[in-house]
């Protein structure tokens, strides 16, 4: 599996992203906001554009979907329930499908609602694992659940699949928001020595080559796996005094999450 990274440099700061087949040269196209980057990365590498990809129905990762397709003929590949949501879908997805590339890629298909209700994750069956994640898990952070999500059902996605996958998971987002989320987590857990160490590193980092972290990482530096640190708590309790004395971890991820969205 061939994984490339492409940066947009948009005001969303979006990631796309294409994966291929090293014997045939197709390619997968996850998001392909860019559709000309997209096309042109493809086009450097030889490769051919036979399916897109989209996480989720949100324009900032559908919006190029119509150039893909009138320039490659790709098939749409979707979550099951976004139909109305994205136009000219060829395939619904449901969790534990599987997307093949070429002849050498199988990418297992997550169900993982929060962000929005109807949105998908790709782990790939390799020996070191990768996940694209679109807008459910960033480095360092969580995504928002304001345009069709549910801050709840986020938590299960994260509890229930994410923390689950192996240590050695690579982890390639929709957005670039690392500093931020880096910055939220000091502001959370400042004495977590891990982000800071990682904040003073990649703090004005290029996003054309930007740091790919692994779920082991995200363990240590992502306030949202954090939930039973000690600091993460008693921080959350200034700002919300009638915390329990021993909270639930989805309690202190919904706190978390409401914190992260006036931050």
């Amino acid at each position: 599996m061939i994984v490339k990274q492409i940066w947009t440099a948009n005001a969303y700061r979006n990631f796309n992203y294409l994966i291929a087949c090293s014997e045939t040269g197709e390619a997968l196209a996850i998001d392909p906001l860019d559709s000309e980057k997209c096309l042109r990365a493809a086009t450097d590498e030889g490769w051919s554009i036979t399916q897109i990809l989209n996480t989720h129905e949100h324009r900032d990762h559908t919006g190029g979907n119509d150039a893909m397709v009138r320039k490659t003929g790709a098939r749409i590949l979707a979550h099951k329930n976004a139909r109305d949501k994205i136009a000219d879908m060829a395939r619904g997805l449901g969790a534990g499908d599987v997307v093949k590339v070429g002849k050498t890629v199988e990418l297992e298909v997550l169900d993982t609602p929060g962000h929005t209700m109807s949105h998908v994750c790709l782990l790939s069956h390799t020996d070191q694992p990768a996940l694209f994640c679109g807008d459910t898990l960033f480095n360092a952070g969580a995504g928002n659940c304001h345009n069709g999500g549910h801050p709840a059902e986020l938590y299960k996605t994260f509890s229930e699949q994410l923390a689950r996958l192996p240590a050695s998971t690579l982890i390639y987002p929709g957005h670039d928001y690392i500093e931020n989320n880096l910055r939220f987590t000091l502001n959370r857990e400042p004495d977590n020595d891990r982000a800071r160490e990682m904040l003073d590193t990649l703090t004005g980092q290029d996003p054309n080559a930007a740091y790919v972290s692994t779920l082991d990482v995200e363990r240590q530096i992502n306030t949202f796996f954090r939930l039973q640190s000690p600091t993460v708590i008693a921080k959350l309790r200034e700002a919300f005094p009638d915390l329990p004395d021993k909270p639930d971890q989805r309690t202190v991820f919904l706190k978390l999450r409401e914190l992260r969205n006036k931050w």
